[in-house]
């Protein structure tokens, strides 16, 4: 009763028209950042913060709440309508998302990553106001074996889950890890896989591989294939709202991703990537329509949507409850924090009750904000899919040269984009998948990293890594990923041969 009583005076306190006006502005700014590749929520939130500096702390906050919320939006857009996530967060959007535009049916997919958004983050702040600092307790549980152990799993299930052939899912997830290692390695500054360049000391950027994978191949396609025309029928946008079909099929997985999702956002260095990610694995585990997903389905959509959003919230429970950033936004918004003169953590709730309840008074309205414009966005949107292929090719051409070169203002970046979109289109034309390749380079740093430091804390030892119960069951799913694939085949061996034997 006394967080209600809290959160209607937070209440009292966002609906001011100044905070209102700085939710609405920072969700817009969110959405276009979140959109535009190579840029992402960290990059917006870090530009924005020295703007906010001479604001009142609540509306200064409120407003980089909302453009990090905003970014998880916006990074679905450009996944869907030209298959170049706008943040790493949207990779696992891109998996459904642009088959269905291929389908004519961008619309939809939108409208269902902008409603799974939404349910995923009104998740993440129910979470967060009602069992935050517990919630963030249980997290700390989670040490770097146990999150080291969870990336594994991730990375067990990726390359089954994603690839149509389980060998050439695996393989391509090996083919990601060692392509993550290229670099210096963090713990001991060895040179690994540099061979004499110091431009790849740094290792392989993030983002200029996703935007050479996802967009750059999809240019070489359309080349290859000779796509010059694009004939399209014009799409209306009552033909894309969802019906009340399509929103069962994206309801139940948008909630179970958002919970997902929300859990994960709270471990420290999860973040809305692994959060996203794992919620699609999730769903094409347990889902009515996991057949489908990969090809254009609401559903994968509606996961990966859902958990990402669920995870950027969820990082707000450790930033505020023990001023632990739970990613690399969440981060710079600590040091913003400070800069006022606050102290995340456990006093915070006591020391600034309005300040702490203002914020997360404001994350509900502020998602209700996202949601308006994001589908207000989509008639606009629309248009994209609309444009001949003669067009499109240059266009997504200077939008990866762009996208790459930003990040760094590096040429090099260009090159690592180009050499993606090559590999991407070599495996795609001999049916090995993309998605296990990426989302192996994207989680093997953080496996990494884990991994070290659970040994460095166990002198070597591999007792930590079953030193607790979380440990061992992860591990058990670990096996059980694994070895599922084979203990089914001979199942359905098996009962093919049973069939077979019994007499018409």
């Amino acid at each position: 009763m006394e967080t209600v009583q809290l959160l209607l005076s937070g209440f009292a306190e966002a609906i001011s028209l100044q905070n209102m006006l700085a939710a609405l502005i920072g969700a817009i700014l969110g959405i276009i950042i979140g959109a535009i590749p190579g840029l992402g929520s960290a990059l917006g939130v870090a530009l924005l913060l020295p703007l906010t500096f001479g604001m009142d702390p609540i509306t200064g906050v409120i407003m980089l709440a909302a453009v990090y919320y905003g970014c998880m939006y916006g990074g679905a857009y450009s996944a869907i309508l030209i298959n170049i996530p706008g943040d790493s967060a949207a990779i696992t959007t891109a998996f459904d998302g642009y088959p269905l535009t291929q389908k004519g049916k961008p619309g939809k997919a939108l409208f269902s990553a902008n409603m799974a958004s939404f349910i995923g983050g009104t998740i993440g702040i129910l979470a967060l106001t009602f069992i935050g600092p517990p919630l963030a307790d249980l997290g700390l549980a989670f040490g770097p074996a146990e999150v080291a152990l969870l990336i594994l799993l991730a990375l067990c299930s990726v390359g089954w889950l994603l690839g149509e052939s389980p060998s050439k899912g695996v393989a391509a997830t090996v083919l990601g890890v060692m392509i993550a290692t290229v670099g210096v390695d963090a713990m001991s500054g060895q040179a690994r896989f540099a061979f004499g360049s110091d431009q790849l000391l740094s290792g392989l950027e993030l983002i200029p591989m996703i935007i050479g994978m996802f967009g750059f191949s999809q240019v070489i396609i359309m080349i290859t294939q000779k796509l010059n025309v694009k004939e399209t029928k014009k799409l209306s946008f009552k033909e894309s709202l969802l019906d009340k079909k399509d929103t069962k099929r994206i309801a139940i997985p948008s909630i179970r991703s958002g919970i997902l999702g929300t859990f994960l956002g709270v471990l420290p260095g999860a973040g809305a990537t692994t959060g996203g990610l794992l919620s699609y694995v999730l769903e094409k585990r347990v889902g009515k329509n996991k057949k489908e997903m990969g090809k254009g389905a609401m559903e994968g959509v509606a996961a990966a949507e859902s958990g990402n959003n669920g995870a950027a919230v969820g990082a707000f429970v450790p930033l505020l409850s023990l001023g632990i950033p739970g990613s690399a936004t969440t981060a710079i918004l600590l040091g913003g924090l400070i800069m006022w003169g606050l102290d995340p953590g456990p006093l915070l709730f006591k020391s600034n009750p309005d300040f702490v309840w203002g914020l997360i008074s404001s994350m509900y309205i502020g998602n209700i904000i996202s949601l308006i414009v994001g589908l207000a966005f989509i008639p606009i949107l629309m248009k994209v899919i609309l444009i001949p292929n003669s067009l499109m090719v240059p266009i997504i051409t200077v939008i990866c040269i762009i996208g790459s070169y930003s990040v760094n203002n590096n040429m090099f970046d260009v090159w690592i984009m180009l050499f993606g979109g090559v590999i991407a289109y070599i495996l795609q034309e001999n049916n090995y998948p993309i998605a296990p390749l990426l989302l192996a380079f994207v989680l093997t740093p953080k496996l990494e990293m884990s991994a070290r430091q659970a040994f460095s804390l166990s002198n070597g030892s591999l007792d930590i890594f079953v030193g607790s119960t979380i440990s061992i069951i992860i591990l058990l799913c670990i096996t059980l990923f694994i070895f599922a694939p084979f203990v089914l085949k001979v199942f359905k061996k098996k009962k093919k041969e049973l069939t077979e034997d019994i007499p018409a």
